[in-house]
């Protein structure tokens, strides 16, 4: 039976009344497991009203009661944790282990923003000038929107909304439609918590949705995270209409494989770095490179050995290494990218296409993909694939491998494997990539510091989660006061600039 989705208004899942509706399949058969509603302009608009009606009770409360509701949410969420990592897999196609790691890097951002009460503490100058103090204040936006992607739908989410809920403001998300139902029970989760009705909102639509909440003057901010042409389409109509934005788009990330590395560990971080989620993460590593030929040949053995012990299976098997793609679109678009490699004259040296899982003749399952000798001109070098696809690009030398991740138009992570210091030491320092790893592979950034990527990768001054997501979710009032001492001021006072004499 095919279940009917909503959206979640004020505090309530709500039907959709546009007459628009998307399919949400499940990866695994290839068969459609759900309806999700698409919301119109007037749908949209209603939302944002609720929203900005909702929000200055929200703002009123002080911080540290906001930060009660987070932390009563995070509890709520901690005792689901099984049956949501099930949801989300079942929709994304990602094993129940990383269903459940999406989940909880999500989390530890709501842990960091709990500490709101200090991050929105302003500054404060006593004695600036004769009788005159200085000080500053955080404070709310209003209504923000977050716009975000299939591949992570409780993480991305959680990173938007955390800081934006506890620095005061009211938030709209538009989900992906592929993946809907974990940010809707986020939503009633949120709730459960506390939350008053309006301050969360999800919305479900394409981009007749997005272009409301880039256009609506009650909107005052949006984060999105996606494909590279729409995080600018984004940012660039946002700025148009006096908003701010953090946009993210797409990745090829590199990873180093410097002589002196333990091949054994890289090969073992680069199946997983690689492969894991089946190469649907924006921090997936893409491009190997070694230096040298003797590194490169005793590397792609070793992966190629790997690669032979892989098990793809059913996002629900305990024992699978990675499931399928999200939908027959993203199946489609990596057997292309793998045509187009060979084509190109890379070498194939594992052939992922045509992987099938028996009793899931028509899941989105691919095989895992691995080319040698890639060059810097090939479009599958060039451009992101999202898939379990590894390139393999040679260097002759260090000062080659340094070269090709920050000539790349994207720049969003990168590592380096060596146990060298200094060598590690100088890449951190000159790569121009945002997120850098030294013997790790996905070089996510801990919470309580900020993400972001460089180049194509990243549109906007201020990063997702960290002391930059509350920077981003607050504007800052500054208030100079004197009270008057009694004495007598000569009337030519008046119409001097202010100093500090």
């Amino acid at each position: 039976m095919v279940q009917e989705l909503t959206h979640f208004v004020d505090g309530k899942r709500l039907p959709g009344t546009s007459g628009k509706f998307g399919d949400v399949y499940d990866p695994n058969t290839g068969e459609v497991q759900a309806r999700v509603p698409l919301a119109d302009k007037a749908e949209t608009e209603a939302i944002i009203a609720n929203a900005e009606a909702a929000q200055k009770q929200w703002a009123a409360f002080n911080p540290q009661k906001r930060a009660r509701v987070l932390m009563k949410f995070l509890q709520l969420v901690q005792e689901e944790m099984d049956s949501l990592a099930r949801l989300l897999s079942s929709e994304h196609g990602k094993t129940i282990p990383d269903a459940k790691g999406d989940i909880q890097r999500g989390l530890e951002v709501i842990e960091f923003a709990l500490g709101a009460p200090h991050l929105l503490k302003g500054e404060y100058t006593e004695s600036a000038g004769t009788g005159i103090d200085v000080y500053s204040m955080r404070q709310p936006l209003g209504v923000v929107a977050g716009i975000t992607p299939f591949n992570f739908p409780a993480m991305i989410p959680l990173w938007k909304a955390g800081p934006a809920l506890a620095a005061g403001n009211a938030f709209i998300l538009k989900p992906s439609e592929r993946d809907p139902s974990v940010p809707l029970r986020l939503a009633e989760l949120f709730t459960e918590a506390g939350l008053p009705g309006g301050v969360f909102n999800v919305v479900n639509g394409d981009k007749e949705v997005v272009d409301v909440l880039l256009t609506d003057d009650r909107v005052k901010a949006v984060g999105f995270v996606g494909s590279t042409p729409i995080a600018q389409y984004i940012y660039e109509t946002a700025a148009r209409h006096g908003k701010r934005a953090q946009c993210f788009g797409g990745a090829k990330n590199h990873a180093i494989v410097m002589p002196d590395a333990d091949l054994d560990q890289v090969a073992d971080a680069l199946i997983g770095a690689g492969y894991g989620s089946a190469g649907e993460r924006c921090m997936a590593i893409s491009v190997a490179v070694p230096v040298g030929q003797d590194t490169a040949d005793a590397l792609v053995a070793k992966l190629t050995e790997r690669i032979g012990a892989l098990r793809i299976g059913r996002s629900d098997d305990e024992k699978a290494d990675f499931g399928p793609l999200v939908s027959r679109d993203a199946l489609d678009r990596v057997n292309d990218y793998i045509g187009i490699g060979v084509d190109e004259g890379a070498d194939l040296v594992v052939d992922g296409r045509g992987f099938v899982l028996d009793g899931h003749e028509s899941g989105f399952f691919a095989g895992a993909t691995l080319f040698d000798r890639v060059t810097p001109d090939m479009r599958i070098y060039r451009e992101e694939i999202f898939g379990p696809v590894l390139l393999i690009a040679r260097a002759a030398d260090y000062e080659q491998a340094l070269a090709l991740p920050t000539e790349h138009d994207y720049g969003n992570g990168v590592a380096i494997f060596t146990r060298d210091g200094d060598t590690a030491r100088d890449f951190t320092h000159r790569v121009e990539v945002g997120m850098v790893g030294v013997n790790v592979p996905i070089p996510v950034p801990i919470a309580y510091h900020t993400f972001g990527g460089w180049k194509r990768s990243g549109f906007g001054d201020l990063n997702q989660h960290g002391p930059d997501s509350f920077r981003f979710y607050t504007k800052t009032k500054t208030v100079t006061q004197r009270w008057p001492s009694g004495t007598k001021e000569h009337a030519t006072d008046h119409f001097v600039i202010p100093t500090m004499n």
